[in-house]
């Protein structure tokens, strides 16, 4: 998505800016890891994926915050949030919303559109893969093209859109698989663990009394505009291009030369995994206080940019091999 024209500056890159541009950052995840314990990763990570325009997939089994991490990160950026929560019987007009007769409307046609909670900037599709394959699908204009389609009339959604979804894993009851189409649409996608014995210690402790936690505003719905809008206007050279683009054919079965990939992958990433790999990077690299990303960033990035993108066929279950241990073999030889 092209960045807004008034965003646009030739002091955008200046040193006073980017150095302000980095503090300011850096009170974003103060303030997130003050509500939020011991999800150092996986805040760095999902705010990674925000600040590089893109939506974000959160995995775990219920319980382990993932709601309020999305909630945390709509206040503390200063965008507006609406939630779903995704069920079974959940339709799409139940998402984008539905035009409805208005007898006392004063206007041409009958009808008024009221609009479905994906008319914000940040939508929270909460256990996506409870809802139905249709209605899941609902969201696939709304992730690419930034609008939706209602009686025949294209409405543009909120700037910026992102969706963040949590996901249970399927083992669970009661859930369907995602279609690639859709799976791809997400820059990333996050494991959320359980938390080690102190964290746990320290959740039980703060969330038990009778105030808990409550993050504040660290950034206005400007400021994120205009920090994503740097970090386009970040340069990356021809070489670090050249790792992103070996990387990503490196996984495809037609033009690796690891055998592993061309025997067990039945599914490869596209060019839009390229596209989110160096986006990703800039972000990652200014979030850590960096003009330049480097391989380290795409070595911390791979893994959940990637694991998504790619499946397995049942030959590799056989050998024992996860996608895993193939993300690293992949990263071995492309870097």
């Amino acid at each position: 998505m092209a960045p807004s024209s008034k965003y646009v500056t030739k002091h955008s890159l200046d040193d006073k800016h980017i150095s302000e541009t980095i503090q300011k950052l850096g009170l974003v995840k103060k303030e997130i890891h003050r509500v939020v314990f011991g999800q150092e990763d996986v805040v760095d990570l999902s705010l990674t994926g925000l600040l590089a325009g893109g939506h974000i997939m959160l995995i775990g089994v219920p319980g382990l915050a993932k709601t309020l991490l999305v909630e945390t990160f709509g206040q503390v950026l200063g965008l507006g949030s609406k939630r779903i929560q995704c069920t079974p019987d959940l339709m799409p007009s139940d998402i984008i919303g539905s035009e409805i007769l208005d007898q006392a409307s004063k206007k041409g046609s009958p009808f008024r559109f009221v609009e479905g909670p994906v008319f914000t900037n940040l939508l929270l599709a909460d256990e996506i893969n409870r809802a139905s394959p249709r209605t899941q699908s609902a969201l696939l204009q709304a992730m690419q093209e930034r609008a939706v389609s209602v009686a025949g009339e294209t409405k543009d959604l909120p700037k910026p859109f992102h969706v963040l979804a949590t996901r249970n894993p399927l083992e669970q009851e009661g859930t369907y698989p995602l279609p690639e189409a859709q799976l791809d649409r997400f820059i990333m996608q996050i494991h959320i663990g359980y938390p080690d014995i102190e964290t746990e210690t320290k959740i039980l402790t703060q969330t038990t009394g009778v105030e808990e936690q409550k993050a504040a505003e660290r950034l206005t719905h400007d400021d994120f505009e205009q920090i994503q809008h740097t970090i386009r206007s970040l340069p990356v050279g021809e070489d670090f291009i050249a790792r992103i683009v070996r990387l990503v054919r490196q996984a495809r079965p037609d033009t690796s030369t690891l055998e592993n990939v061309k025997q067990y992958v039945s599914w490869a990433p596209g060019p839009r995994a390229g596209q989110s790999l160096i986006m990703a990077a800039k972000a990652h690299a200014l979030l850590n206080g960096r003009l330049t990303p480097d391989s380290s960033d795409i070595e911390k990035l791979a893994f959940s940019i990637l694991n998504h993108r790619m499946a397995l066929n049942y030959s590799a279950r056989g050998q024992n091999l996860t996608l895993d241990h193939l993300i690293s073999e992949i990263l071995e030889s492309a870097l």
